[in-house]
């Protein structure tokens, strides 16, 4: 018996080296990338990209974040979640090992009833042999899943920390509004005040002082929808942060930053890389490969190995005395399925070439994400120095069309078109530079990389083992 299971045993190990399925490896680049980006800074590249900021409230505000937004710890959980996969998928490759324990009693009547006991302890051990590498397969499968969900993991980071980035200093932004609002309104209460003397002292019609009086209105409408603005701002904002949304506690920007230097963009295959989601795209195929070969795999014969030893007796001294033992070998093929397994394998084949085309498009968005931001970046700036210069000559328009209004020169229509030109450049200006920050950040975000995160533990409930007695 033992001869033939060693003869089985060797045949086997002979397929396993000679027949086992392979799978072909994955070149990491499904397209022709172009050499270079359209531009290229200086400064070194950093993951943490706040901090090049030297803004302290940002850093605080994302420092919070990261161990408080509840869709940073759900992806965490499903990170963990995809490790015990892992680790499920890989106990297969090893051999099980099983006790058993059995007490009966037997009652035999007759003339008399009569009673038997019997006791039996044991174990047993099975093992499948892994001839066509489909166990390795599936457990390779798993572990590729598990790196992509750790890839998933600095995906959502970097998506959570361009967020708040972004919602920042739009509310950064709204605050410095509101502060020139009030002074546009404080100027045209001024005027006002001048247009109301002209009147009474018959210069002006009653119109002037009408539109006048409209602009200083305008001005608080304006207020309004602002302060509704940066409240559902800071509504989104204590959401990323893990915090009730009203609470008094929220972090307050106060201004908007310089921004420092453009970083290093690399070469566009570096994203290959350093960007998380093309990471964890890629990652997704690979697993897709193994699991075509799991599926080929499992077209082919399964060998079983099994072993038993069990002892047992009438009494407790008896155990130890008799000993029953046994090995097996279970060889288990396919003949008929009605087109199941090759069906399964035509749907995972068609789900790598899903992932394959999935990986190809991250990629291609990836690449127009970097050069999209770079090239904003590049107009915003030039938009800025052209809005300070229009800003220039509106303030000297104001000037001038205002001292000949005084004078009589100048009627008021001409006055009220130069104010809101003025006033409207400077809120344009104010809300330029906040998108100009936003286009760094979206660089910062599309260029990826690694970002340190804080310890996660699981949140779970109490589980109490054992037995208690419950009155009803």
């Amino acid at each position: 018996m033992a001869r033939r299971l060693i003869q089985i045993n060797i045949i086997a190990l002979v397929c396993l080296l000679s027949s086992c399925v392979q799978v072909t490896k994955r070149a990491p680049e499904p397209l022709q990338l172009p050499d270079q980006f359209s531009g290229q800074g200086q400064a070194i590249l950093q993951p943490d990209w706040w901090l090049t900021f030297n803004d302290m409230g940002l850093t605080r505000a994302i420092d919070t974040a990261l161990t408080g937004n509840l869709n940073l710890l759900a992806a965490h959980d499903r990170l963990v979640q995809a490790e015990a996969v892992a680790r499920k998928s890989g106990a297969a490759l090893y051999p099980e090992l099983d006790g058993r324990g059995l007490a009966r009693e037997t009652w035999t009547t007759r003339e008399e009833t009569d009673s038997t006991t019997n006791l039996t302890l044991g174990l047993a051990a099975s093992y499948e042999v892994d001839l066509w590498r489909r166990l390795r397969s599936r457990t390779e499968a798993a572990l590729l899943d598990t790196e992509a969900r750790e890839a998933d993991l600095q995906t959502v980071a970097i998506t959570i920390t361009s967020e708040i980035g972004s919602i920042w200093y739009q509310i950064a932004e709204i605050r410095k509004e509101q502060e020139l609002v009030i002074e546009q309104r404080l100027l045209n209460e001024k005027i006002l005040e001048i247009i109301t003397a002209q009147f009474k002292a018959g210069q002006v019609g009653v119109a002037d002082v009408m539109q006048q009086k409209q602009l200083i209105e305008r001005n608080n409408g304006e207020l309004i929808i602002l302060k509704v603005r940066l409240y559902n701002l800071e509504q989104r904002l204590a959401i990323l942060l893990g915090m009730m949304p009203g609470n008094s506690s929220l972090p307050v920007p106060e201004d908007l930053v310089e921004l420092p230097p453009l970083p290093q963009t690399g070469l566009p295959g570096d994203l290959l890389a350093r960007r998380p989601d093309i990471r964890s795209a890629y990652l997704s195929l690979l697993a897709s490969d193994q699991r075509v070969a799991e599926a080929v795999a499992n077209k082919f014969p399964t060998l079983s190995l099994s072993a038993d030893v069990s002892t047992g007796g009438g009494q407790a001294s008896d155990i130890f005395n008799n000993w029953i033992s046994s090995l097996a070998a279970n060889l288990v093929g396919p003949i008929f399925d009605g087109g199941f397994r090759q069906a399964e394998v035509e749907r995972t084949q068609a789900r790598a070439s899903e992932s394959f085309h999935q990986y190809g498009q991250t990629v291609l968005e990836a690449i127009g994400e970097v050069e999209t931001a770079l090239i904003l970046e590049q107009e915003q700036k030039q938009l800025i120095e052209n809005l300070k210069i229009r800003l220039d000559l509106a303030q000297v328009t104001v000037e001038r069309v205002g001292d000949r209004y005084r004078q009589g020169a100048q009627d008021y229509q001409r006055v009220l078109t130069a104010l809101l030109s003025f006033q409207g450049l400077q809120t344009e200006l104010l809300r330029a530079r906040q998108q100009l920050i936003d286009y760094r950040i979206g660089l910062h975000r599309s260029l990826g990389g690694r970002i340190d995160l804080p310890e996660m533990e699981l949140a779970v409930g109490e589980v109490t083992y054992g037995i208690s007695n419950q009155e009803n």
